[in-house]
Order: structure tokens, then sequence, then C-alpha cells
């Protein structure tokens, strides 16, 4: 592909991804893998060079801008080669006009900055959410293990996390041994977090809100494969995507069971009191995963912070009824946001003040009221909120 191409191909990336944040269409990653994968002519230096592009617009900008070509003619202003590239050829976009719209720089909208000042957070965390994030890989003990995998894959291991490998920002998740169950794509700070459930061989946990299924995967590596794991959720697509990669994984022990939403206490009453581990990795604002979907600055409200927040109040009172009486629960937010994290916590403590925040002993992170943060800045992960809590 031609520069002019490169940049065009850009611009339309970005309108697609602005087109899911306002519709409440699917994150920016998968827009961009959905976008690729009709465009396979493009090659994987063509795919990284528009990926970079688009994603460089997208993260300078914190309103929405009124349109792709607004963004990306903003950052030509400072950029004389991308200029250059408005040449008006076939594939190229056409020249800049001198009145044309020009989105505005900024970071996030004014409340959201504020809400996370409120919460702890000083201007390197906030510039580090929105730096771009490297490739993360989880090996799967199961079927493999590091030192194997490096030498397939490279990267570097990180030394405080036996099944990690970082590999540089903007690598394509493109390899047989993740296509084969081998290893899979999981940040560290998400991987940090699951260790949190502190799951053993041979006991039930439950993951409550397991989505794709990229926890229970890693809780299934901690129980080495034997006991039980229900996975549940109430997104049907998300869950069905959960046996093929547990398949893969050579993951036996995992049972997906699909709730109605409103209705998970009643459709999981045959394992109340029942389980060992219960997590909770609820639905949130995702502010920690800026770095890799920088548009969800774009999608979040505060109308949609309070529903989110509502969420994780019910799902955690569902969790403390499917605990057995020595059972725990791992509550997990991708957000720095307090009212979702150590708010949320101390909110359900005072709820049911039979059970306390338990010590955690993570690998990265910093005790942050009843649990522990994890943040770009000071921990080179995603931004996470994890608390682990038992009765006593």
């Amino acid at each position: 592909m031609t520069p002019a191409a490169r940049t065009q191909a850009a611009i339309d990336l970005v309108d697609a991804i602005l087109d899911a944040a306002r519709t409440g269409g699917a994150a920016g990653d998968q827009v961009a893998k959905r976008f690729f994968a009709a465009r396979r002519y493009a090659g994987s230096k063509d795919r990284r060079a528009i990926r970079t592009l688009a994603y460089d617009a997208v993260r300078r900008f914190g309103a929405v801008p009124v349109n792709a070509r607004a963004a990306i003619v903003a950052l030509a202003e400072s950029d004389q080669d991308l200029a250059a590239t408005f040449d008006g050829s076939s594939y190229g976009p056409a020249p800049i006009a001198a009145g044309e719209p020009r989105a505005e720089p900024g970071f996030a909208p004014e409340w959201l900055v504020d809400a996370l000042r409120h919460s702890g957070l000083d201007d390197a965390d906030l510039a580090a959410l929105l730096e771009r994030a490297p490739l993360d890989i989880r090996v799967n003990r199961l079927r493999t293990d590091r030192d194997a995998l490096l030498g397939e894959l490279g990267g570097e291991p990180a030394a405080d996390l036996p099944d990690a490998i970082r590999l540089p920002a903007d690598t394509l998740p493109d390899s047989e041994a993740l296509r084969d169950g081998r290893a899979e794509v999981q940040d560290f700070g998400s991987q940090i977090v699951a260790l949190a459930a502190c799951a053993e061989p041979g006991g039930f946990a439950i993951d409550l809100c397991a989505g794709g299924g990229g926890k229970t995967l890693a809780i299934a590596a901690q129980m080495a494969g034997e006991g039980r794991i229900l996975a549940t959720d109430t997104d049907r697509p998300r869950l069905s995507r959960l046996a093929p990669r547990a398949a893969r994984a050579g993951v036996s022990v995992a049972e997906p069971r699909l709730l109605d939403p409103g209705k998970e206490a009643a459709m999981l009453a045959d394992v109340a009191g029942q389980a060992d581990w219960v997590m909770v990795d609820a639905p949130c604002s995702g502010t920690g995963t800026w770095r890799r979907n920088p548009e969800a600055r774009w999608r979040l409200t505060p109308d949609r912070l309070d529903r989110v927040v509502a969420t994780q109040q019910r799902l955690l009172d569902i969790a403390a009824g499917l605990t057995a009486p020595t059972g725990t629960i791992t509550y997990v937010v991708c957000s720095l946001l307090d009212a979702e994290g150590a708010g949320q916590v101390d909110a359900f403590l005072t709820r049911h003040p039979e059970w306390r925040a338990l010590p955690l002993a993570l690998p990265r992170g910093r005790v942050h009221g009843p649990g522990m943060r994890l943040t770009p800045a000071s921990d080179s992960t995603d931004g996470f909120f994890v608390a682990r809590l038992g009765r006593g």
C-alpha cells in the first residue's frame, strides 16, 4: 500500500471505531480485528502502520471528534510526512483544506478527569493510561513451559510472573502457540489479579463473570486441571468462546453456564453455599484498559458509570451467597475509579459485616483501601483493583 492509502485506511478504521463508540458496538480492538479481516490484501507492515496511526488519533483526543478525518488532519498539522499523504491520489485522502474541521487535543472529558484525580491518580498516572500497550502472553502450563515458548515467540520473560512473556507494542497476536492453546494473550495485570483467587487443585471455583474465559483458564492452571470450575455469564456470544478455548488449552474442568440477566442467583441456586472460590471479574468502566481501548473514554458517561456500579454491587451480593462458609470472593475490576474499586468493596463490607478483606500477596501492586491497585505507571500493567474477601 502507498503511504496515502495507509492514511485513508487509518481514517476508515477510526470512523469505524467512532461509530462503534457512538452506538455501543464492539470495543476498538474488535473493530480493528474485523477491519483487517475484511482487508486481507494489507500486509503486516501495512496493518501495523494503519493501526498505529489510527490509535495515535484516538489517544490524542479526549472529546469525540466530529469525524475521523478531523482527528487525523489535526495530527497532520505537526507531521509534515503525514500531511503529504493527503494528496488526492486514487486510494489516498483528499488534500487538506484551510478551513476544514480539526479535532481539539485533550485527555478525557472533564468530569472523568476529576473522578480519576479524586481516586488518587496524579499526572503521571493519567499520562500512562494512554501509552501504547505491549502484547502480554500467559503460558499455558498445562500444555508447555515458558522456556519452550520463549524460543518460539521471542520476547522478554517477566521475573515476577513465571508464566508471563512480554512482546513489544504493536506486535500482532498471530502465532501457532496462540492458535493451538499453548499460550493466551493476557495482560500482566490480568494474570496478577487472577493469582488473587489462590485456587488449588481439587476444589470448586465459580467464575461469575467469565466472558470469554481468560480468568477461567488461568484459574484452571492454578488448579492443575483438577476439580471443578463453573464459568457463568449472561452474554451468550462471549461465553460461547470459552469451550473452544478450553479445548485448545487442554482444560476439561470448566463448565459453561449461560445465565439470564437479573436471574443469576435463582439460576445458581443448585450451587449456593458450595464454592471454595468465587471470581467476580465485574463489568466496569474499563478506565484501566485505555492503553488498549482508548476509545472507551468516548463511551463512558456519568449515567453509564452509575449503572455499572449498581451491577457490581448486585454481583458481589450474589457471590456472597455462592461461597462455602470458608470460601472466598476475589473481586476484580479493570478500573481505577474508587467508585468501582475500594469504595465498592467498602460498601459490601458495610452491607455484610460478617465479611472482611483478606491480605493479598501479589508480585505487583500497592495497597489501596481494602484491596490492591495496579497501574500502568507503577506496575507496567493495565489498571486494576482487586480485593479478596472472606468471612470471619
